[in-house]
């Protein structure tokens, strides 16, 4: 088969295959045609001087536009110019919710080898271009080239936030609609592929000569599907699976699919006999047109020079996304320099952008999926399961229960047909598909009406499974000495060295992080989704690059199920660490809430221990936040209850931490008192290393006090 591709000069700097970065770009479609408009257009923009901030390009398309094919086009071809790598984020999560910018802002931080262990926690709101993974970000891409890609970003809100104080970086964003109140973009708007493309694609993907004899048949297909590349690709599986179906006979058929999906959401709609209520709303809409024609008129006088809106005599391309109407609000006399003026971000949108009923994408996807073996189709409903829509031989033979090999090959036959996405594939070379965004919420709708809930239920239950299985099994090879192996694994699915576990707990931590947070949101598989988190604490600190963000959702996790089941002495336990991981962040007054909670729930367990834990945490708290009275106060009270257990180690501890409050406080004698005790009991512990420190602190506080401190 052919394959003819766009090509465009390449950039000055070093070879694009050298360019760091480009292996976690999406594989994109092998065969890409047209859109030399749309490249140029981003070169053009790519290439104008920028100031002050990294300059953005804004790639609007509706979903099946091809939008994220084209972006990782331009980025390839241009990555030359950015020698110091490609960064790639999805801001959508699988149910269209945006995903928050400090979420995202940690993981590119990842990809440019940051070490994001000492980045601190995020705020209790991710968002804001002060978090401080965002601020480690701008500060990370200060003095390089770097092209960001930022696919399927919702709202100008994610996108502020990462914007850096660098002109010799680039981020290009793909989006459905439009990302009002960015200053200074013009953003590249997709229709769909003009004819010679749009017939060169069908031939391409079907074969020249079976479009080449039915040319007729194979222009009404492309105008059956709009020229939308994900119509084409679809029906192009479809004619490609079905080597007797006429091209001519394919396009009827789409146009047959495309108006009964548009009749039964009319039915939908309204009752039978009724008016549909979307014909009501418009025809009202209608109705009030001419009332508001010199308000209309006025705006778009006022909105001429608005940020962000298509150049005058820009022609709209069929199937565009039409950006909504903005209102221009008069700029400033003198625009300001602060890099918070740069976005004003309009509020966030309710939904993400739907494919409509009548859309081709639907109809070509209906034909698609009916004409699947029923194993096949199960498959495809039950990877809408898989957490981050991501998934490989591993995960999608649990969802369905069979063997590795084959849920293999359904996987790459569903790729065939185009209906998964080709992702790279993992470190050890496993290769990893995607439900496409646009045929998720369809594949949802699917599986709620074909599958019986105890199926479901299980599909979730057996991948929880597994992937408890493949985390435990990766801790017992990185760590051989913390306790007997679990059952291995059949071979295609086995992890086989330390190296290969720690490639597969980093490369899939957001899927293993997705799946736990899953299960334990719904709610009905707590046992397994809480074995999994246990797996999780237990190897990812073994790796040595577990974010502490990682861990406080891990730890929030716990502590979610904790208090769903009654059991106060793990909720205790979780939120110690929550306090913990707070406290190294120098968030204290956080850290105290969760000590203070953490000793409520220790008290309703009746453990002495954990008590004493809270308490002692809260008075590190209230020392490290310069009250010295509380800390007396909460280190005295834990020394109690360690006196009371017997811990003596703990007990000389606290004593000294008692002597550093008093001397806070200029209470010399009590804080020469208690350095004294605290020496007697390391005394009798033997402890020579404490009785020295203990020892060096008693000595300066004595010299002090005789200097007249």
């Amino acid at each position: 088969m052919a394959r003819k591709t766009v090509t465009m000069e390449a950039g000055a700097g070093a070879p694009a295959e050298r360019v760091p970065g480009l292996d976690r770009l999406p594989v994109g479609p092998a065969l890409f045609v047209g859109r030399r408009t749309e490249l140029a257009a981003l070169r053009a923009a790519a290439a104008r001087p920028a100031e002050g901030r990294s300059p953005v390009l804004v790639l609007a398309g509706r979903p099946g536009s091809g939008r994220t094919a084209l972006a990782v086009r331009f980025a390839v071809t241009a990555a030359a110019q950015y020698p110091d790598g490609v960064l790639f984020a999805r801001l959508s999560a699988p149910d269209g919710s945006r995903v928050p910018p400090a979420r995202v802002a940690r993981r590119l931080l990842e990809q440019l080898g940051a070490d994001t262990a000492g980045v601190p926690l995020p705020a209790a709101v991710e968002d804001g271009r002060d978090d401080p993974a965002c601020v480690a970000l701008r500060g990370a891409l200060a003095g390089r080239r770097v092209l960001l890609l930022l696919d399927d970003v919702r709202d100008a809100g994610q996108l502020w936030p990462l914007l850096a104080d660098e002109p010799g970086c680039l981020v290009l964003a793909t989006t459905a609609g439009p990302l009002t109140g960015i200053e200074d973009i013009d953003p590249v708007i997709l229709g769909g592929l003009d004819r010679p493309a749009a017939a060169e694609l069908l031939g391409d993907l079907v074969g020249g000569t079976r479009i080449g004899c039915d040319p007729v048949g194979g222009a009404d297909l492309a105008e059956a599907c709009g020229s939308q590349p994900a119509a084409l690709r679809l029906m192009a599986g479809r004619l490609r699976g079905n080597p007797e179906l006429a091209v001519t006979e394919a396009a009827k058929e789409l146009v047959r699919a495309v108006a009964e999906a548009s009749s039964s959401a009319a039915r939908d709609a309204g009752e039978p006999g009724t008016e549909p209520k979307f014909e009501k709303a418009e025809k009202a809409e209608r109705a009030e047109e001419p009332a508001k024609a010199e308000t209309a008129a006025k705006s778009a006088k006022s909105a001429k020079n608005a940020p962000g809106r298509r150049r005058k005599g820009a022609a709209q391309e069929p199937g565009a996304a039409v950006p909504a109407p903005v209102v221009a609000v008069a700029p400033p006399a003198e625009p300001a320099r602060d890099p918070a003026a740069w976005v004003r971000p309009g509020p966030e949108p309710a939904e993400p952008v739907p494919v409509p009923d009548n859309d081709p994408l639907i109809g070509a996807f209906t034909l698609a999926y009916t004409g699947l073996p029923a194993a096949q189709a199960r498959m495809l409903r039950a990877l809408t399961l898989a957490p981050a829509q991501c998934a490989d031989l591993r995960t999608a033979s649990a969802l369905v229960g069979c063997p590795a090999p084959e849920a293999a090959g359904t996987l790459a036959a569903l790729a065939e047909r185009e209906l998964l996405t080709v992702e790279p594939p993992a470190a050890d070379g496993t290769a990893r598909y995607r439900v496409p965004g646009r045929l998720h919420p369809r594949l949802v709708r699917l599986r709620a009406r074909e599958d019986r809930p105890a199926e479901i239920e299980l599909a979730r239950a057996r991948l929880l499974e597994r992937l408890v299985r493949l985390t435990e099994s990766a801790r017992a090879l990185l760590d051989p000495s913390a306790g007997p192996s679990p059952d291995p694994l059949p071979g295609p699915l086995r992890l086989t060295s330390a190296a290969h576990a720690r490639q597969w707990l980093l490369g899939e931590r957001d899927v293993l992080l997705g799946a736990v947070a899953d299960a334990i949101g719904q709610g009905d598989l707590d046992g397994s989704a809480g074995r999994l988190v246990t797996a999780l604490l237990r190897s990812l600190p073994l790796t040595g690059a577990a974010a502490p963000a990682d861990l406080h959702q891990l730890h929030e996790l716990v502590l979610t199920v904790a208090e769903r089941h009654g059991r106060p002495r793990r909720a205790s336990a979780a939120l110690l660490n929550l306090g913990d991981l707070q406290a190294a962040a120098g968030r204290w007054e956080q850290a105290c809430g969760h000590y203070r909670a953490a000793l409520e729930h220790a008290r309703a367990a009746d453990d002495e221990a954990l008590c004493a834990r809270a308490l002692e945490g809260a008075a590190g708290c209230h020392r490290a936040l310069g009250d010295a009275v509380r800390a007396a106060d909460w280190y005295g009270r834990a020394l109690g209850l360690r006196q009371s257990m017997g811990d003596q180690a703990a007990e000389a501890r606290l004593l000294a931490r008692v002597a550093e409050a008093h001397s806070a406080q200029r209470r010399f004698d009590e804080a020469e008192r208690e350095y004294r005790a605290s020496l007697a009991v390391l005394r009798r512990l033997g402890d020579e290393h404490g009785r020295e420190a203990v020892g060096t602190a008693l000595a300066e506080l004595r010299e002090r006090v005789s200097a007249g401190w």
